[in-house]
């Protein structure tokens, strides 16, 4: 190294003699310090009028300059003396250790020289286009130099001589052969490169590089093989020339590529020192590329599994039902993670028990089944069970040919999820990993919709406590009522009706809304149900028992409020039913005549649990044969299509032409209407309650 080399980031211009052209720079070691190394050899073979000798001065330039960074990986010293006669460039590093030795190997030793090329491919360039070369060592590095000149390269055999301003080690010199590559080939081979736009761009790199080394050595042919590890096998990635025949001695350079790739190319070239040397080269380049795809087609496999998962999520996530859930997991597997799938869930003993089972080819399902049920030290069961205790994967060996994952959700072994190899080849880790996500998200839908189903469970056994389970059967009476539960079958309604016997011919009918939906609105309804039970049942007027109701439940209510229709019906010897009407903030009832007239009865008053003190107005109406009463709670009304509501109005007209048939009718009749008014699930509770006069007049 010179010693005006200077300081980092510092760099030199002069003069070494008459028309002598000197460059110093130092360059990091960064991946763009050999485009920075060419431009100052380009600038000064410019300034010097040496054009001729820009194809190789750029080619070795590239060569050590790219060499040292990747290997030394500190920062470089340029040095480019230009004169009359030709080219100087070295290149030096600051890394310790030495340069083998070459001053005792002739140029012409082609062993020898593709020995060194298969540790260094720059050293090989730099030996067949420098005119001499040779390295330096100091104490702070060591470094390459090479020379070129106008005249040609020295005389085989001649000494070699240092450069200007370097301490020589070594050198070696010797014209290029006959058969070896010119600087321009050399050039073309190094510069070839993939289309970056082009689908696969690989098939056509490889061929170019085929035929261009296969120019060089004089190759008969060459191919390209390579495996991707996807099951395919070994395939024919490019080809040159003619195909080898038996007996040929073929040269072959295995590529070196990662993991499931593997990879070879083969030349069918005539023995020369310069044959592997440039195979290895061309082998070292396509590797690279390969590399490239590799990682770059893995990168894209990931994106797909990434939103393969996702996906799986979401199905997974939209159904509740534990059954659906359980028999959508293998379709989702199946073809895309394997050729069968088997889910196997756990009793409440502890024993597995198929739930679903799929593959690939339907006409192998029963045999999937036959085998999936047979029991004994070796069979599929064996593997299963040892799965789910073990909780980890498990294989199943041949005919099954698989393994075996548990289901575990919250801490809880749910069963095994069982997944068949894939028809060509076992499944790679990142399937595996795959496969255990989808068993992880699995037995958490599993979980969810267990849960789910139980909560369903326990809201339609307290729904149904809050409801009468039957109505009383009375002569000469109708009673008749229609309950649908809100949209979500996991929540408990506010809405309940009753109707209680108070004694001979009267009785009392209820209908009711509590604010909310869940557990706590389940208990103020059941709280007012069980109060107006025990008041009315102690013979408490009405208005008395709506005044203790309403002071309950501003109490104990925690600040929930319930609308409520009473309604006390007496019957007289003549058939006549008398309905003494009370209303707090409850929507008034439908009147429905015998001859179709229809109309609102009542007087409003207020709700109950808001305020201490109640205005509970009464309303008495007559109800001939015929006649009918309809009850009914806000899910009624309200019922919503887009941002329209079924209204009172349109209830009134639905029940119209239902006069002269049962309450059993009218109650169905109306549930219908307001059903079928939305395709949406109802946001509420609807309850409807009908009370009819059977009398024959």
């Amino acid at each position: 190294m010179s010693a005006e080399a200077g300081g980092t980031g510092t760099g030199g211009a002069g003069t070494g003699g008459a028309g002598e052209q000197l460059r110093r720079v130092r360059l990091p070691a960064d991946r763009r310090t050999p485009a920075a190394a060419r431009a100052l050899v380009r600038s000064v073979l410019a300034e010097a009028g040496l054009d001729e000798l820009l194809n190789e001065a750029l080619l070795l330039t590239t060569e050590l300059s790219t060499n040292a960074v990747e290997h030394a990986r500190t920062e470089l010293d340029i040095e480019v003396i230009a004169d009359g006669e030709g080219l100087t460039v070295t290149v030096s590093d600051f890394a310790a250790g030495p340069i083998d030795d070459v001053t005792a190997r002739p140029k012409n030793d082609l062993t020898d020289i593709s020995q060194v090329s298969e540790r260094g491919r720059g050293l090989l360039l730099v030996d067949h286009f420098a005119s001499r070369w040779g390295t330096t060592h100091q104490a702070t590095g060591k470094g390459v130099w090479f020379r070129l000149d106008r005249k040609g390269p020295t005389e085989p055999g001649s000494v070699l001589e240092a450069p200007p301003h370097s301490v020589a080690t070594s050198g070696v010199n010797s014209p290029p052969g006959p058969s070896a590559p010119s600087a321009g080939a050399m050039s073309a081979l190094m510069q070839t490169a993939p289309d970056p736009y082009a689908d696969d761009p690989l098939p056509t790199f490889a061929a170019d590089l085929l035929v261009r080394v296969g120019d060089m050595v004089g190759a008969a042919g060459g191919a390209v093989r390579l495996d991707r590890g996807d099951g395919a096998g070994w395939q024919l990635l490019a080809r040159y020339g003619r195909q080898p025949r038996p007996g040929d001695e073929l040269l072959r350079v295995p590529l070196t590529v990662h993991r499931p790739y593997a990879g070879e190319l083969e030349l069918d070239a005539a023995p020369s020192g310069y044959a592997r040397p440039l195979a290895a080269l061309v082998a070292e380049r396509l590797s690279l590329h390969l590399e490239n795809d590799r990682l770059r087609r893995a990168d894209v496999r990931r994106q797909t599994w990434l939103t393969f998962l996702a996906e799986a999520s979401e199905l997974l996530a939209q159904s509740l039902d534990v059954e659906l859930t359980m028999a959508l997991i293998p379709q989702l597997v199946v073809p895309r993670l394997g050729q069968w799938c088997a889910v196997h869930v756990t009793d409440e003993w502890g024993r597995l028990k198929l739930a679903a089972a799929t593959h690939a080819d339907e006409a192998v399902l029963p045999q999937l089944h036959k085998m999936l049920k047979e029991d004994g030290p070796e069979s599929v069961q064996s593997r299963l069970r040892e799965a789910s205790r073990s909780q980890g994967q498990v294989p199943i060996g041949a005919p099954m040919d698989g393994f075996a994952i548990p289901l575990v959700a919250r801490g809880q072994r749910l069963g095994t999820l069982a997944v068949g190899r894939h028809q060509r080849h076992r499944h790679d880790p990142d399937e595996v990993a795959v496969l255990e996500d989808v068993a992880r998200r699995a037995a958490l839908a599993i979980e969810n919709a267990r849960i789910h189903d139980e909560r369903r469970k326990v809201a339609h056994t307290l729904q149904q406590s809050l409801l009468p389970p039957v109505l009383p059967v009375v002569d000469g009476i109708g009673f008749a009522a229609e309950y649908v539960p809100t949209g979500d079958a996991a929540e408990v309604g506010g809405d309940f009706y009753d109707v209680v016997p108070l004694g001979e011919d009267r009785w009392l009918v209820v209908v009711g809304d509590v604010s909310g939906k869940g557990v706590q609105a389940a208990a103020v309804t059941g709280l007012v149900r069980d109060v107006i039970r025990v008041l009315v049942g102690d013979g408490k007027p009405l208005p008395e028992a709506l005044s203790r109701l309403n002071g309950t439940l501003v109490e104990r209510g925690g600040g929930r409020y319930c609308t409520l229709a009473l309604a006390a019906v007496d019957r007289d010897p003549s058939g006549r039913l008398s309905v003494s009407l009370y209303l707090a903030g409850h929507d008034r009832p439908v009147l429905v005549r015998g001859d179709g007239r229809t109309s609102f009865v009542g007087s409003g008053g207020t709700a109950l649990g808001l305020l201490d003190s109640i205005a509970s107005p009464v309303a008495d109406v007559r109800l001939g044969p015929g006649d009918a009463l309809v009850f009914y709670t806000d899910g009624v009304t309200e019922r919503r299509r887009g941002r329209e509501l079924f209204g009172i109005e349109r209830l009134r007209d639905a029940a119209a032409p239902l006069a002269g048939y049962s309450a059993e009718v009218v109650a169905a009749r109306l549930r219908a209407a307001a059903i079928n008014f939305s395709v949406e699930s109802p946001r509420d509770d609807i309850a409807i309650l009908v009370l009819r006069n059977d009398a024959t007049g």
